[in-house]
């Protein structure tokens, strides 16, 4: 009962929000329910999913719970849509234990993305940030390189500014793209044990490298990601996509909303939304502020801007990133 209850009672009290019409009494190892007929059913049936996801082995907080009731009021309010499996299955899919933790989808969207991977070539993972996007892509890889699916695994991005200007960076080549590439070393370190990951680097197990190192090779046997592909042009997408190999898997993450290409070009991201939608064997995933896996803030932030966004009836204000204007003298 205290694990269903949650630290603090935090889980009953998602629950309790949940369901307003329904009164919540817990007395020792029974929880009384009382209010509308119809609402306490709901209520009480997903108290009992929540004792079915802790059956399973996911830890109960109240993230879980939040997500669990959502997915529960989802399939009560579209009852004529195809059956959902249930939260208990969607949230007790295991990806990867690795360093005494289980990596698993958190939410209904995040639980298709991974299906999705694991059943196509090319996987497109669209959303905004907190999503869980290149982190579960990379759950992905290291799963498939333990299991010897793969023999390598390449992780990649744009070198492209968020809007800052950063100019001429010290040191050497690596030293100059590292800030570029630190989110896939952060999400890395985290799969893997430290210790083990410059000899991976060392052998080519592990890749790291920005996207204009891609040119002209061919990836076979390989697990490739590619992050903030908003940032790769039209040229550079098409570029990426087609070094692909026998026995390769490409997953590509971006957010759309979030360019930082210089002003007027087109992201690569979009154009490939557009252009490859409908081909055999490539999956494209669209994760929403429902599926932010950060603070319960950034899915609010992430709801205000675009709602802000629709209101005013204009795209997202984009940088125009570093410029140079060259005067050419008309003869």
């Amino acid at each position: 009962m205290p694990e269903l209850l949650g630290s603090g009672d935090g889980v009953l009290r998602e629950v309790e929000r949940a369901y307003p019409d329904v009164d919540f009494a817990v007395r020792g190892n029974r929880i009384t329910l009382t209010g509308d007929p119809d609402a306490v059913d709901a209520a009480a049936g997903a108290v009992a999913e929540l004792r079915d996801v802790l059956g399973a082995g996911v830890p109960l907080t109240a993230d879980v719970a939040r997500e669990s009731v959502r997915m529960l009021q989802g399939t009560a309010a579209s009852p004529a849509a195809p059956p959902q499996e249930r939260p208990a299955g969607v949230l007790s899919r295991s990806i990867l234990s690795t360093r005494g933790r289980t990596i698993r989808p958190k939410t209904r969207g995040q639980a298709d993305y991974v299906e999705a991977i694991e059943r196509h070539t090319i996987t497109f993972g669209i959303g905004p940030a907190g999503t869980g996007k290149t982190y579960l892509a990379m759950a992905q890889a290291v799963a498939a390189l333990q299991g010897k699916r793969v023999n390598r695994i390449v992780l990649t991005r744009p070198a492209v500014e968020a809007g800052e200007r950063l100019g001429f960076l010290p040191g050497s080549l690596s030293d100059k793209i590292d800030p570029y590439l630190r989110p896939l070393y952060d999400a890395l370190h985290d799969m893997v044990d430290p210790e083990s990951i410059p000899k991976l680097m060392e052998s080519g197990t592990i890749e790291v490298a920005p996207l204009a190192y891609m040119r002209g090779r061919t990836l076979n046997d390989a697990f490739i990601i590619l992050d903030e592909a908003q940032n790769t042009t039209r040229e550079q997408m098409k570029m990426f996509l087609t070094r692909l190999g026998f026995g390769a898997t490409m997953v590509v993450t971006g957010d759309i909303t979030q360019v930082d290409l210089p002003g007027g070009t087109r992201s690569g991201l979009r154009a490939a939304s557009e252009i490859l939608r409908g081909v055999e064997d490539i999956a494209f995933c669209h994760l929403g502020a429902e599926d932010v896996v950060r603070h319960r803030l950034v899915s609010d932030i992430i709801t205000a801007y675009a709602q802000d966004d629709e209101s005013r009836g204009d795209r997202p204000s984009r940088p125009t990133g570093q410029r140079r204007r060259f005067d050419r003298e008309e003869s």
